[in-house]
């Protein structure tokens, strides 16, 4: 069973189309990081998903039940990308409030493990109008898991956080999947969705350009790879022969003491480079292969 499946999935408004026909899964128990800029249509896929709007056409399913089946809300919590709070209400009014609306009222020692879980249980009785920009992020978050869903929404978990809370709830959302829930999340740290997420989905102007892992997506886009060896000093007798095989190698070569950088086209001149080098007799120290980051694939996308 799928925890989400789109097929073809569109939503309109009037001649303007924001979600062009997006087809795509996401197994049970992953972390799904679903990616684009402003605008590319992030928002409206997930508020189709979670029942805010309804498709111009496409189907998708919610943890093997049919969209629009109100049986799958009981079953997925959402923090959407504005807070939603009841300035009145302190943090446990809200969590025992939303967790009613859930289906399943909560306790008032879950609601203060969860406050915990997100780091709001000193101002649990607190009304969420003198909370700051973060602690409602971290509300939010609260909210969205109170009644122990198994596919969670996340749009921007942890923007605007400090430092400290951002590495907090990027553990609270490795803590989830550990426990099998399934987390499909946005957000513009291109840096955690590349520590945390199994798969990855780029959106460009409402359609999915690019999906895999982390290594499928560097396949995909790695046309050549920046190798830097540290090493031994080259024999004299060998350093004109050395430097003339490296030069024919690859491109951007340079040589520092005990050190070269380069550019070569696959991997396979990496083991070639090791073993000139031994023929050589120069000890190999260390060898760093530069793999192209998320950022570097997102903004060649």
């Amino acid at each position: 069973m799928k925890a989400i499946e789109t097929k073809q999935l569109r939503k309109s408004y009037g001649k303007t189309e924001i979600v062009k026909g997006i087809s795509l899964t996401v197994e049970q128990g992953e972390i799904f990081g679903f990616l684009g800029r402003n605008g590319a249509g992030k928002s409206t896929f997930i508020n189709m998903l979670t029942g805010i709007i309804h498709p111009t056409s496409g189907s998708f399913s919610l943890l093997g039940m049919e969209g629009g089946d109100n049986m799958a809300k009981k079953y997925i919590g959402v923090m959407p990308d504005y807070a939603n709070l009841y300035g009145s209400l302190t943090a446990m009014a809200h969590l025992k409030y939303f967790s009613a609306l859930s289906g399943k009222p909560a306790a008032k020692a879950v609601c203060m493990e969860v406050l915990q879980q997100v780091g709001l249980d000193e101002h649990y009785n607190k009304k969420t109008a003198k909370f700051s920009f973060g602690m409602k992020k971290k509300l939010g978050i609260a909210q969205a898991i109170i009644h122990d869903p198994e596919l969670v929404f996340l749009d921007e978990p942890t923007s605007g956080l400090d430092a400290e809370s951002v590495l907090h709830i990027q553990r609270l959302i490795r803590d989830l999947q550990k426990r099998g829930k399934t987390i499909f999340m946005t957000s513009h740290n291109l840096n955690e969705v590349e520590k945390l997420c199994t798969r990855i989905a780029i959106l460009k102007e409402g359609r999915i350009v690019q999906s895999g892992s982390m290594d499928e997506l560097r396949a995909a886009f790695r046309s050549t790879i920046n190798v830097n060896i540290k090493h031994s000093p080259i024999p004299a007798s060998q350093q004109e022969s050395l430097h003339q095989w490296l030069e024919e190698a690859g491109s951007n070569l340079e040589l520092n003491d005990g050190e070269i950088t380069i550019t070569v086209e696959s991997e396979q001149k990496i083991s070639e480079m090791i073993r000139a080098f031994q023929q050589c007799r120069v000890e190999i120290y260390r060898v760093h292969v530069k793999e192209p980051s998320l950022e570097d694939i997102f903004l060649e996308l």
